[in-house]
């Protein structure tokens, strides 16, 4: 991994106070230019101060090749900016014009059968394509030398979601740089082999010219294991790869403005390393959708988390949210009432010192017509505008009262998240296809936040290590150097919770031997033989598995054979005797040096975790935590300043003790001693 850049935050317009910044991205190419005196006006309104331009505009700004059209930009960015209003400005390279591309259809990426993904919506261009970097860093060199001086632009907007719609490639461009990839990876091919397992199959290559992407290899056949997790790595850094090159020829040009792209953390969103990511950019950014249902709230905190843990616990954006319904699920569901300010100033309590969604303006064509927006389709006489600005107000008065630039404080707990386990779970030949790595992590932040403890989510790459309680959920791929770190963790005093599907195999995804986690039985104290995974797909098939604790395993269970002298078992199976799991140990706690381990052999879910976790707590000499499980409570704070973020999780109101002065209250009132936070509400305190 390079060096982190250091971090750099966009600065505020001359003569104005450094606030949240607060907006999402401005369209005005989709309006007639008579709009916009008003767009500016209700920005004005709902507390705007920052808004993303230019993102979709190649095709506006060089309507031909090599001939650009920056008029209308500067109109808009300079009435922007006398309002007060600062511009996040866009390379505009996220979707290539169609002259581009039908001057060179070369540029278009392929997919796994070898079929053209023709233009037509967007990110149809791929990262390995020469011809279209050349046309690319050429639009990035004009767009800075036209804005260098510009005072209104404070950051710039690289890209855009790369690898949305663009993640793999298979292209002859893509199998070149991969080669390349694996030269400078492997040194030599027969590294690769070893990395591989060519062995098997007959897959054995000679030279790095036989490598090839996992192309298509026939219905219901098994690609190597080996070599698509590489893959994988590989479309991960040649995106990124294009992206280092954009953000050089801005940075040489416009030195003193800090870039950024927006990343798209969420508990699902595992398509690209963004931990690695997080090193190449000037701040974090993050798009996240709402999950509707019972894990609205849930989901949104744990993926804010994860992006403060990728940040690193500096500042980062909420680059793009939805005011209420997104346009890309099969059913598109609104937010319920209160959410939109309750979601927003989650991500504020989790280290986001800029709110902004997708988009100011509601799209009247075009295929994200029906997404939300800030002023919606039915104009400012609106809910969603009226909460609008209640949320711009919110944001103003957190900024007097000195949030901006506190940090997340650190939770006693981190939950540990790696994309490199979740994309080899991924794999269609392992145990079960109903066990990936990314749900478990969301499981156990629920189960904590049942318990009243409000965890961290961090990458497996940072000071987990540091905490005095970890968390490694389903991580499946545990390298030599992790399992050094997780044995000196432990023996130094930590206190670190484990799971079934963690430590399977190491970076290359090759079995640890000895039985199961190989890497780390010592630690854990017990040794798993075999795997007993469950389902309904064939009649009688065992589906479930009740511990004796009260809870219930689904999906997968661990046959734990053996536990050493040091470990206890908590709670065993209790199951028909011809399943021979009766009597097997699925809860096992273990002392080792200093510390002292719980292992959770089975998939328990939210509820079967957070039922089993007091006990757990107990025997690992974990203090219990105050019960406010309902209630989510995360702080904020530096030398000077601490602060109190409160959150309704459930759809029943909760009260809790007014611990201070409440700044903002949405959904939520003051009576006598008692904060009462209705469902969706919210509660900001400061409490010095």
């Amino acid at each position: 991994m390079s060096k982190r850049r250091e971090h750099r935050w966009p600065q505020p317009l001359k003569g104005s106070q450094a606030r949240i910044w607060y907006g999402g991205d401005y369209n005005p190419d989709q309006w007639p230019e008579s709009v916009w005196d008003e767009d500016v006006e209700l920005m004005q309104k709902a507390g705007v101060n920052l808004v993303s331009l230019g993102i979709f505009s190649w095709a506006k700004i060089e309507p031909e090749e090599g001939v650009y059209d920056f008029d209308w930009l500067d109109r808009i960015i300079d009435k922007l900016g006398k309002a007060g209003i600062a511009t996040d400005l866009a390379s505009a390279t996220a979707s290539p014009p169609l002259w581009l591309t039908q001057a060179h259809p070369e540029v278009l990426w392929k997919d796994y059968r070898g079929d053209t993904c023709w233009p037509g919506a967007r990110q149809h261009w791929r990262p390995t394509s020469p011809i279209f970097r050349e046309y690319a860093l050429n639009l990035c060199r004009k767009m800075a030398e036209h804005y260098k001086d510009n005072p209104y632009v404070v950051a710039w907007h690289v890209g855009n979601e790369y690898g949305c719609h663009n993640r793999f490639d298979y292209s002859d461009d893509a199998m070149r740089a991969f080669q390349k990839w694996c030269k400078k990876r492997y040194k030599t091919i027969d590294a690769v082999n070893e990395a591989w397992g060519t062995a098997f199959w007959a897959q054995h290559m000679n030279d790095f010219s036989e490598i090839i992407p996992p192309r298509f290899i026939g219905d219901g056949n098994f690609m190597n294991p080996g070599k698509l997790l590489d893959f994988k790595r590989f479309s991960s850094d040649a995106l990124k790869e294009f992206y280092i090159a954009e953000r050089d020829v801005l940075a040489e040009i416009t030195p003193g403005r800090p870039l950024t792209t927006n990343f798209m953390v969420s508990a699902s969103g595992t398509g690209l390393d963004y931990d690695d990511w997080g090193n190449e950019v000037d701040f974090v950014s993050n798009d996240h959708y709402f999950t509707p249902g019972d894990q609205h709230f849930d989901e949104l905190a744990y993926s804010a988390s994860l992006t403060d843990g990728i940040a690193r616990k500096d500042p980062w954006f909420q680059m793009e949210h939805s005011t209420s319904a997104v346009n890309w699920r099969p059913i598109n569901y609104r937010v319920e009432p209160g959410a939109l300010v309750r979601d927003s100033l989650a991500q504020v309590a989790m280290g986001a010192d800029a709110i902004c969604y997708f988009q100011w303006r509601q799209s009247k064509a075009g295929a994200e017509k029906w997404h939300s927006s800030m002023v919606p389709h039915a104009g400012p006489d609106s809910q969603i505008f009226r909460d609008v600005c209640e949320l711009g107000a919110d944001l103003d008065r957190l900024s007097d009262a000195g949030v901006l630039g506190t940090r997340l404080a650190k939770s006693k707990v981190a939950i540990v998240f790696d994309y490199e386990s979740q994309w080899a779970t991924e794999h269609t030949a392992t145990p079960t296809q109903k066990v990936h790595h990314w749900t478990e992590p969301l499981d156990w932040f629920r189960a904590f936040a049942d318990n009243g403890i409000t965890a961290d989510v961090v990458p497996v790459r940072s000071d987990w290590d540091t905490y005095e309680i970890a968390v490694l959920p389903c991580v499946y791929l545990l390298s030599a150097d992790t399992s050094r770190r997780v044995r000196e963790y432990v023996a130094n005093g930590g206190k670190l919770f484990v799971t079934y599907y963690t430590g399977l195999a190491d970076e290359r995804d090759h079995v640890w031997l000895g039985g199961y986690p190989g890497s780390i039985r010592d630690v854990v104290g017990v040794r798993v033989e075999e795997f007993a995974p469950m389902g309904d797909d064939f009649p009688g098939a065992l589906d479930q598995l009740n511990l004796d604790n009260g809870t219930v395993a689904h999906d997968f269970a661990d046959v734990i054979t053996s536990t050493a002298d040091t470990a206890r078992v908590l709670a065993s199976y209790q199951a028909d005797p011809w399943t021979g799991l009766n009597g097997v140990p699925a809860i096992v706690v273990n002392e080792y040096g200093d510390g002292k381990t719980a292992y959770v052999g089975c998939r328990l879910g939210r509820e079967g975790l957070a039922k089993s976790l007091p006990q757990v707590f107990d025997a690992l000499g974990i203090e219990s935590f105050p019960e406010r499980g309902g209630v989510l409570r995360v702080e904020r704070g530096d030398g000077e300043h601490r602060f109190a973020f409160l959150f309704n999780r459930t759809h029943e109101t909760h009260g809790v003790p007014v611990e201070g002065e409440v700044l903002v209250a949405s959904l939520a009132q003051v009576s006598g001693d008692t904060l009462s936070i209705s469902p969706n509400g919210a509660a900001v305190v400061k409490l010095q």
